[in-house]
């Protein structure tokens, strides 16, 4: 580990921290419907939507039918994108002829951008057309992390409320978000990665002779506007199958700061909405610094792993840290952070490809969405995952000192802590169920490229990766076939909403609540204490749910290494 690294790092987690504030009071605008700056220029836009669909946006919802349009809108979303996969061969914008996707690959797809998922089991230079990546996956880039944050809003109500049935609106909720928020971030960003070298273009391909003589065919394709809400809306799906290692997505330092940085700037902003919401900034402020204490201690071990290096190769005699897998213009400490940034979200995006990590590296993004991606988590269901583990927090709490279980002014009561414990199990329950069920198939088994511990950590990856609704890989896992994309499909759709539904439920009860004042019976939630009780919490459900699991692979694969095995 070098001071230049521990200057990235911890000059990364300064600049989010000043950025704090900031997105937090536009997005508390958008939470209170206030008008903004922007509306004077897409006012008109957004009273046109609203008129085009038949839609009132100050009609009122209740959590059971805000739930309902936010499923409906999602279904039909997923209906559209498959048709426009399964079609791609016979519709415009698709300048190499390339075929539609196969019934269960356009399944998977389907379901991974609509979840905001972005789980690849295919190479997107080679199987998507520009139509297909424009139409039928940027647009869900954009609506599937505005459906999250609307779902973050709706929460913060049922905190914020005071005996009401109403948590908003959700069609006016992901209206504005996407117009006045993402839209116009993604221009200016999209602008940016253009003047530093990303393409945008409707052309698929440019022949070019190299300086050898040989004929050279270099893809490109609208890069820049796909690479701008990938990272924005923790999306994480790739133009290229090399994701933001292709130096077409991320060609600089520079880039790859803006990208890590954009990947946690929302994430960061809600914890701020929250507090202000439910009227004290400090319990945004107190949820902040656990995420962070969790972030820290995950990029301190990735860093550390990375820069140790191969103890194999060292006694071969290549000294240095684990360069395998990584691009030279980003080195360990931003590969590491990276790699750390993007799983403690749920984004996906890769950098550098994590199955070449060392075991204890390659750990931490796979620890990482084990704790249910609420580090800093996906925009809006990282801010609300985290929320379940502060109710059952404050429920611990109560029962340890014998006080009474309330946050931010709301009782907690059994219904809460039920939906609460049934939402945080989804994460267990079908991680470990569907990796065992892998392990034991021969269609499952035929998935891993290598064997022993790190074959079981490509499948225990893969699942991890698509209950958390994060995307990224280990890379080393055969996954385009009926079995893994059935499999990872079902397991994507059941983590993104088999969470929100429980927790809208949890919303629903909250709003409908009196606010009770706190009193001297009441556990606070804003000190150094709670912080310590979050992060304790957060990590015994996530992590020693899944210890044995990662006993069997990565700590198993680490320990083979130490002897000089390699797999």
């Amino acid at each position: 580990m070098t001071l230049q690294g521990w200057a990235l790092i911890l000059g990364f987690v300064a600049i989010l921290l000043a950025l704090t504030k900031p997105v937090g009071a536009w997005l508390f605008a958008l939470y209170e419907g206030r008008r903004t700056p922007l509306h004077v220029v897409l006012g008109p836009v957004e009273r046109g939507f609203y008129k085009l669909a038949g839609i009132d946006p100050n009609a009122q919802q209740g959590w059971r039918r805000y739930a309902l349009h936010m499923l409906i809108f999602n279904v039909a979303l997923m209906v559209l994108t498959y048709a426009v996969l399964r079609l791609q061969f016979y519709l415009p914008g698709n300048p190499q002829g390339l075929a539609g996707l196969t019934p269960h690959l356009a399944f998977n797809t389907a379901i991974s951008f609509t979840t905001n998922t972005n789980w690849q089991s295919y190479g997107g230079e080679s199987t998507m057309s520009n139509l297909s990546q424009m139409l039928g996956l940027t647009i869900h880039n954009f609506l599937s992390a505005a459906t999250g944050i609307a779902l973050a809003f709706a929460l913060f109500r049922g905190f914020a409320g005071r005996e009401t049935k109403h948590l908003g609106n959700f069609w006016a909720d992901v209206t504005r978000i996407t117009l006045y928020l993402l839209l116009p971030i993604c221009v200016v960003y999209a602008l940016f990665l253009i003047a530093s070298g990303v393409p945008q273009t409707m052309a698929g391909v440019v022949n070019i002779d190299t300086l050898e003589g040989v004929r050279q065919s270099i893809l490109l394709g609208p890069v820049a506007s796909q690479e701008a809400i990938k990272m924005l809306g923790t999306n994480g799906g790739g133009f290229f199958n090399a994701n933001s290692a292709h130096p077409f997505e991320n060609p600089t330092a520079l880039t790859n700061l803006v990208q890590m940085l954009s990947i946690f700037t929302i994430g960061f902003g809600l914890t701020w909405c929250f507090g202000k919401a439910v009227g004290n900034t400090r319990q945004g402020w107190a949820i902040l610094s656990a995420m962070i204490l969790l972030f820290l201690g995950g990029v301190t071990v990735a860093y550390w792993a990375e820069a140790a290096g191969n103890p194999v190769l060292h006694q071969l005699g290549v000294a240095g840290g684990n360069m395998e897998g990584k691009e030279v213009r980003f080195g360990v400490a931003a590969s590491a952070l990276f790699a750390a940034v993007t799983t403690a979200a749920s984004c996906g995006a890769v950098n550098a490809m994590h199955d070449s990590f060392t075991a204890l590296g390659g750990m931490i993004p796979l620890f990482n969405m084990q704790l249910g991606e609420v580090v800093i988590g996906g925009v809006g269901a990282g801010i609300y995952g985290f929320l379940l583990f502060a109710i059952l927090a404050v429920f611990v709490a109560g029962l340890m000192v014998g006080r009474t279980p309330e946050y931010v002014g709301k009782k907690i009561e059994s219904r809460e802590v039920k939906l609460a414990v049934l939402a945080i199990a989804v994460l267990p329950l079908f991680i470990l169920g569907m990796t065992a069920l892998s392990c034991v198939t021969g269609q499952g088994l035929a998935g891993p490229l290598n064997k022993g511990p790190h074959g079981f950590g490509e499948i225990l990856y893969a699942f991890t990766s698509a209950v958390a609704n994060n995307g990224s890989a280990f890379a080393g896992l055969t996954a385009s076939t009926p079995w893994y994309d059935g499999l990872l499909g079902v397991a994507m759709w059941v983590g993104r909403f088999f969470i929100i539904v429980p927790m809208l439920a949890i919303a629903g009860s909250l709003a409908a609540k009196k606010h009770v004042p706190a009193s001297a019976g009441s556990f606070p939630t804003t000190g150094v204490l709670w912080i310590g009780l979050l992060v304790g919490i957060v990590l015994v459900l996530g992590g020693l749910t899944f210890l044995p699991s990662l006993a069997l692979g990565p700590i198993a694969d680490h320990l083979a290494m130490i002897r000089g095995q390699l797999f």
